[in-house]
């Protein structure tokens, strides 16, 4: 019989064992194996029943135990213990607050509409939030002052499983927040503190705030499934990219205006002190800029005004390297939105409608486009690779016209990954005790064998292969009974994988890009290479295609289709359900992780970074990450076929390519054995990428990028404008405005050069002297700078160094002349022209007003 009403009935907690609350509440349990023991110990049967879910395990405890542990003296200092070490973390000065120099910031608020903290909180669909719930890990364990916001989606991602046909289906179970490690935000009166947001049709959208405790970091997670909304209301916050349209209109609103209001109410309820910067993870939350104008100018500023103070403050990292992965809605869809959102026409809808407008060069003049947004309401922007940094401002050049795209200002910070979450505690466990903390830290330790000798890193290495192994044969037992098979069918599944054969893993989102089936373009070849005599090789395939991407479906049944034939199917599976749950045995287990996006439209990419630091290589084309680390000797790289347009041709290139790497490189390596069985080739090569990737691919490392290159300087710029009542952001945007206002009479009027007579040589200097006219601004609003380098056949310029001219004192006919030197560096041919671009202390690029007047 269905239940009418549920509710959910929490274990009483005897006080000698209450600290397990905290110990369940705080996530991090899920990179402490410290405390994670301590939990197992509790009940280990249990505890491996509930997949080591902390809060689900409290509640399905006994009395009985739970008595017999609280008379259990020796339990009890070990549960207090733990939670004395979690306290000290928490409070106690890390990384961030040994740091000295320029002003660091109070408190930094990251929005991201997803995050990947642990299985246990299914808030996440792929790298987007794996990579968000990273930086909070890692900003906790720097001791960054950082609080995370989301929303709080009461079916997640969806869980996935194939049919009889090998087709993708989906389902939304519902979560209940009392079951999941998040504490209900509450006024003083015990009462959930609430956000509302206007909607049009005089509807309103309210949504309380659930908190996860992500070590020191809170993460705030709104919810609309509230009472006090209609139907409509409480489903904005159902799914994860669940809906379009309006729909996913109301979500981002929620996040990026909701998720500011829930930041006030948080500090006015804890005493937390309001962010100083904010951080948007893609475009997404993208309307938490337009709150913040609100409210100032509801303050008392004007739109300018406003608008400088918050591009200061905020940092947008964008993820997409092409334009389909961006959200964008129509202008007057979102105009409505805007009408009822913004209270006593505090924020003009037009000025809104404006930071969105896509009125660039090939842009569509009906549409609000959110990354364009971000961009216009964030000073300091970055891609998540050098290569992705290089595409952004490629793809978003089109927004500051007149300069060439390597001076968008868009920049990188590579992303990283938080260790203690990915790698395996054997391997950590295995280090830790032959090598010193520094040898750790900085990945010297793997170069030498002294410590870890080849003997135990391989049978390490065999160990989780094992493991992952064992993993994938209950997984594929349970697939194919949920697909309809019989166990009586199954008894083949005792053999599917060995512990012994090369292990290639392939798991990620599966839009069409990233060629879930490239590995099947001659189906023929790649049943070779898994069926040899002697060196076989196996391969774990794993990932989601959104739920509306007909294509990605499709990628999947053909591979799951390939695995089902009954001569491979113990060489190749498809493991469905795709999580951090799965990847925490799939990373480890992997000799070689395999990845083949279509260059370069992996914007970074991950999971490779997670194989790398458990002693796996990589073998992928250079793109995302890899493009900017593999030197040789960490892995291996599939030739690319860049320029060649028919994707059909391109994929037969690359997956030829494919074939011969693995054939004559990669698997003659793992197998060539010593007389003790050991490859020995194979782990100098483990040891070099341990040693050398393993400090790069830290989240700590990108963390502390951000904290160094974005955040202090968004944090020190934000404290001048809004210096004596927001002075310095008054006389900014009225400085802009004078400078877009007086700038149609910029001109480069006339141009000379001397100092090199006849044919120039390397060390000569090229004297440059130019007038210009400045209309009604002077000299200390603009740089005349001196653009040169070598030019093509085209007499364009194909790189080039800007250098500034001086003043000097003549001026004629209302015109200032500049002059200046240019060294010649280099041989070949030589070009230079004089241009013109605003100067002002507080930008952050020469080109972040879109200004330029260049000689004709």
């Amino acid at each position: 019989m269905r239940a009418i009403r549920r509710f959910t009935v929490r274990t009483v907690l005897p006080a000698p064992l209450a600290p397990l609350d905290t110990l369940a509440r705080n996530l991090r349990w899920s990179w402490h194996p410290a405390t994670r023991a301590v939990l197992a110990d509790v009940d280990p049967a249990l505890w491996d029943a509930v997949r080591g879910d902390p809060v689900a395990f409290l509640g399905a405890l006994t009395r009985e135990r739970l008595e017999a542990l609280a008379a259990d003296e020796r339990f009890v200092a070990r549960v207090r213990a733990a939670a004395a070490d979690l306290a000290a973390y928490r409070h106690e000065p890390r990384w961030y607050q040994r740091q000295a120099g320029g002003p660091l910031p109070g408190s930094v608020a990251y929005f991201s509409p997803e995050f990947g903290l642990a299985a246990a909180l299914p808030q996440y669909s792929g790298g987007l939030g794996i990579l968000a719930g990273d930086h909070l890990k890692s900003a906790s364990d720097l001791g960054v002052p950082l609080v995370g916001v989301g929303l709080l989606y009461r079916s997640g991602y969806f869980r996935q499983a194939l049919d009889r046909d090998g087709w993708q289906t989906e389902t939304y179970p519902v979560l209940d927040p009392d079951d999941l490690p998040l504490t209900l935000l509450r006024e003083d009166d015990g009462t959930p503190a609430a956000v509302r947001l206007a909607l049009p049709g005089a509807r309103t959208l309210d949504a309380q705030v659930w908190v996860a405790q992500v070590g020191r970091v809170p993460l705030l997670m709104l919810d609309s499934d509230v009472p006090a909304n209609d139907d409509a209301g409480r489903r904005v916050t159902d799914r994860l990219y669940g809906g379009g349209g309006e729909h996913r209109l109301q979500q981002e609103l929620l996040l990026g205006v909701g998720g500011v209001r829930a930041l006030r109410a948080w500090s006015r309820l804890t005493g937390a002190p309001a962010p100083d910067v904010f951080h948007t993870n893609e475009g997404h939350a993208g309307f938490l800029g337009v709150e913040r104008m609100r409210e100032l100018v509801a303050d008392g500023a004007d739109v300018p005004t406003a608008l400088e103070v918050v591009r200061a403050t905020t940092v947008f990292t964008t993820h997409t390297p092409v334009p389909a992965g961006i959200d964008r809605f129509e202008a007057t869809v979102v105009g409505r939105y805007v009408d009822a959102l913004v209270e006593h026409d505090d924020l003009p809808t037009a000025d809104v409608l404006a930071l969105g407008a896509e009125d660039h060069e090939g842009g569509d003049p009906l549409t609000f486009n959110m990354a364009v947004m971000g961009l216009r309401l964030a000073a300091r922007a970055n891609g998540v690779s050098h290569l992705h940094g290089r595409v952004s401002r490629e793809m978003f050049a089109p927004l500051w016209p007149g300069f060439d795209a390597a001076e968008v200002p868009i920049g990188s910070v590579t992303n990283g990954v938080h260790a203690p979450t990915w790698v395996a505690p054997e391997l950590t466990e295995l280090a830790a005790g032959r090598m010193s903390a520094q040898e750790l830290a900085t990945g010297t330790g793997w170069t030498s064998r002294q410590g870890v000798t080849d003997e135990q890193l391989w049978d390490v290495r065999g160990w989780l292969r094992g493991r992952l192994v064992a993993d994938a044969r209950d997984r594929v037992r349970a697939s194919w009974r949920h697909r309809g098979a019989a166990d009586v069918e199954l008894g083949w599944t005792d053999d599917v994988l060995s512990p012994d054969v090369l292990t290639i893993g392939f798991a990620r989102r599966v839009p069409t890009y990233k060629r879930l089936t490239l590995m099947l373009a001659d189906p023929d070849r790649f049943r070779s290479l898994l069926l040899h005599p002697d060196h076989p090789v196996q391969v774990v395939v794993a990932g989601k295609a959104h739920p509306d991407d007909a294509p990605g479906k499709k990628l999947i049944a053909e591979l799951v289709a390939f695995a089902d034939q009954h001569d491979v199917r113990h060489r190749i599976v498809f493991l469905p359900d795709y999580d951090m749950r799965m990847a925490s045995t799939l990373y480890p287990g992997c000799d070689l992780w395999l990845n083949n996006p279509l260059r370069p439209l992996e914007a970074c990419g991950t999971s490779g970074m997670k194989v790398a630091l458990n002693g796996g290589l990589n073998l992928s084309v250079l793109d995302g990450w890899w493009d900017e680390w593999y030197d040789g000797e960490n892995g291996w790289v599939i030739p690319t076929a860049d320029g060649v347009d028919d994707p059909v041709a391109r994929d037969a290139f690359e997956a030829t390519a494919l074939y011969d790497v693995l054939e004559h490189h990669v698997v003659p390596r793992f197998y060539d054995r010593d007389e003790r069985g050991v490859p020995r080739r194979w782990l100098a090569m483990v040891r070099h990428t341990l040693a050398t990737l393993g400090p790069k691919v830290q989240a700590t490392r990108m963390v502390a990028d951000y904290v160094a290159h974005l955040y202090v300087p968004a944090a020190s710029a934000g404290a001048d404008l809004r210096a004596d009542d927001l002075a310095g952001a008054r006389a900014l945007a009225a400085w802009k405005a004078r400078v877009r206002a007086a700038w149609p009479a910029v001109h480069v009027d006339h141009v000379d050069s001397g100092g090199v007579e006849g044919a120039a040589q390397v060390g000569d200097r090229l004297h440059v002297q130019a007038w210009v006219g400045l209309g009604d601004l002077t000299p200390d609003d603009v740089e005349v700078q001196v653009v040169h380098g070598p030019v093509g056949a085209d007499d364009e310029l194909t790189s080039f160094t800007a250098d500034a001219l001086a003043v000097t004192d003549a001026f004629e006919a209302g015109r200032y002349a500049y002059a200046g030197e240019v060294e010649l560096a280099a041989t070949g041919a030589f070009g230079y022209t004089v241009r013109v671009v605003p100067r002002h202390p507080s930008l952050t690029s020469p080109a972040e007003l879109g200004l330029v007047a260049a000689a004709g």
